[in-house]
Protein backbone atom coordinates (compact mmCIF):
# COMPACT_ATOMS: atom_id res chain seq x y z
CA UNK A 1 0.00 0.00 0.00
CA UNK A 2 1.62 3.53 -1.05
CA UNK A 3 2.01 6.13 1.80
CA UNK A 4 0.40 9.22 0.13
CA UNK A 5 2.80 11.12 2.42
CA UNK A 6 5.61 9.75 1.32
CA UNK A 7 7.66 10.63 -1.78
CA UNK A 8 6.24 9.74 -5.00
CA UNK A 9 9.47 8.49 -6.24
CA UNK A 10 11.68 6.28 -4.34
CA UNK A 11 14.92 5.12 -5.74
CA UNK A 12 17.67 2.37 -3.98
CA UNK A 13 20.78 1.52 -5.24
CA UNK A 14 21.04 -2.70 -5.77
CA UNK A 15 24.01 -3.23 -7.28
CA UNK A 16 27.29 -0.61 -7.27
CA UNK A 17 29.76 -2.90 -8.79
CA UNK A 18 33.49 -1.66 -10.09
CA UNK A 19 34.82 -2.83 -12.54
CA UNK A 20 38.55 -4.35 -12.17
CA UNK A 21 39.95 -1.44 -15.28
CA UNK A 22 38.81 1.24 -17.13
CA UNK A 23 36.26 -0.17 -20.18
CA UNK A 24 35.65 1.32 -23.88
CA UNK A 25 31.85 0.34 -23.93
CA UNK A 26 30.51 1.39 -27.71
CA UNK A 27 27.31 -0.53 -26.87
CA UNK A 28 24.83 -2.86 -23.97
CA UNK A 29 23.44 -5.86 -25.59
CA UNK A 30 20.23 -7.20 -22.99
CA UNK A 31 19.02 -10.53 -23.43
CA UNK A 32 16.29 -11.95 -21.75
CA UNK A 33 17.38 -15.40 -21.10
CA UNK A 34 15.58 -18.42 -20.03
CA UNK A 35 16.56 -21.33 -18.23
CA UNK A 36 14.35 -24.70 -17.80
CA UNK A 37 14.04 -26.04 -14.52
CA UNK A 38 16.59 -28.47 -13.33
CA UNK A 39 18.96 -27.22 -16.10
CA UNK A 40 22.35 -26.58 -15.24
CA UNK A 41 24.47 -24.18 -17.46
CA UNK A 42 27.46 -25.17 -16.97
CA UNK A 43 30.98 -23.97 -16.07
CA UNK A 44 31.77 -20.87 -18.13
CA UNK A 45 33.75 -17.77 -19.02
CA UNK A 46 31.85 -14.81 -20.72
CA UNK A 47 34.80 -12.14 -22.94
CA UNK A 48 33.08 -9.06 -21.15
CA UNK A 49 31.31 -7.77 -17.54
CA UNK A 50 27.78 -9.01 -17.38
CA UNK A 51 24.86 -7.80 -15.01
CA UNK A 52 21.51 -9.37 -14.98
CA UNK A 53 18.51 -8.89 -12.98
CA UNK A 54 16.46 -12.33 -12.19
CA UNK A 55 12.83 -11.68 -13.58
CA UNK A 56 11.17 -15.12 -12.25
CA UNK A 57 12.04 -18.29 -10.56
CA UNK A 58 15.41 -19.01 -8.99
CA UNK A 59 18.75 -20.02 -9.48
CA UNK A 60 22.01 -20.98 -7.96
CA UNK A 61 25.05 -18.76 -8.76
CA UNK A 62 28.30 -18.97 -7.75
CA UNK A 63 31.83 -17.67 -9.61
CA UNK A 64 34.66 -20.62 -9.14
CA UNK A 65 36.07 -20.70 -5.70
CA UNK A 66 33.69 -18.12 -3.99
CA UNK A 67 30.48 -19.23 -1.92
CA UNK A 68 27.08 -20.37 -3.63
CA UNK A 69 24.15 -17.96 -3.86
CA UNK A 70 20.72 -18.53 -4.66
CA UNK A 71 19.24 -15.62 -7.32
CA UNK A 72 15.26 -15.03 -6.72
CA UNK A 73 13.21 -12.51 -8.32
CA UNK A 74 14.46 -8.58 -8.13
CA UNK A 75 18.07 -9.76 -7.41
CA UNK A 76 20.88 -8.82 -9.36
CA UNK A 77 24.46 -10.26 -10.22
CA UNK A 78 27.35 -9.10 -11.54
CA UNK A 79 29.81 -12.10 -13.87
CA UNK A 80 32.94 -10.83 -14.58
CA UNK A 81 34.81 -10.73 -17.71
CA UNK A 82 37.00 -13.59 -18.22
CA UNK A 83 36.35 -15.24 -14.49
CA UNK A 84 35.53 -18.85 -14.10
CA UNK A 85 31.26 -19.09 -13.60
CA UNK A 86 31.32 -22.68 -11.45
CA UNK A 87 27.47 -22.27 -11.83
CA UNK A 88 24.24 -20.55 -13.02
CA UNK A 89 21.90 -23.96 -12.27
CA UNK A 90 17.98 -23.25 -12.54
CA UNK A 91 16.34 -24.55 -9.78
CA UNK A 92 13.09 -26.60 -9.60
CA UNK A 93 11.10 -23.33 -11.01
CA UNK A 94 13.03 -22.51 -13.42
CA UNK A 95 14.47 -18.81 -14.01
CA UNK A 96 14.14 -15.94 -16.28
CA UNK A 97 16.26 -12.87 -16.33
CA UNK A 98 17.84 -10.39 -18.22
CA UNK A 99 21.78 -10.02 -18.31
CA UNK A 100 23.25 -6.94 -19.69
CA UNK A 101 26.64 -7.85 -21.46
CA UNK A 102 28.91 -4.36 -21.89
CA UNK A 103 30.35 -4.54 -25.41
CA UNK A 104 33.16 -2.62 -26.72
CA UNK A 105 33.20 -1.51 -30.80
CA UNK A 106 33.65 -4.39 -32.66
CA UNK A 107 33.30 -6.90 -30.33
CA UNK A 108 29.69 -9.51 -29.41
CA UNK A 109 28.98 -11.45 -26.69
CA UNK A 110 30.75 -14.67 -26.91
CA UNK A 111 30.87 -17.33 -24.12
CA UNK A 112 33.23 -20.17 -23.74
CA UNK A 113 32.67 -23.53 -22.04
CA UNK A 114 35.95 -24.76 -20.60
CA UNK A 115 37.32 -27.89 -19.63
CA UNK A 116 36.90 -28.55 -15.44
CA UNK A 117 40.16 -28.29 -14.44
CA UNK A 118 41.20 -31.43 -12.88
CA UNK A 119 41.71 -31.60 -8.73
Amino acid sequence: MWNSGSSPLHRVVVLDQLLPESLPVRRVEIRRITIAPGYAAGLHIHNGPVFGSIETGSAIYQIEGGPETILRPGDVFYEPEGVRIARFDAQEDGVTFLGYFLLPEGADAELVFPDPQPG
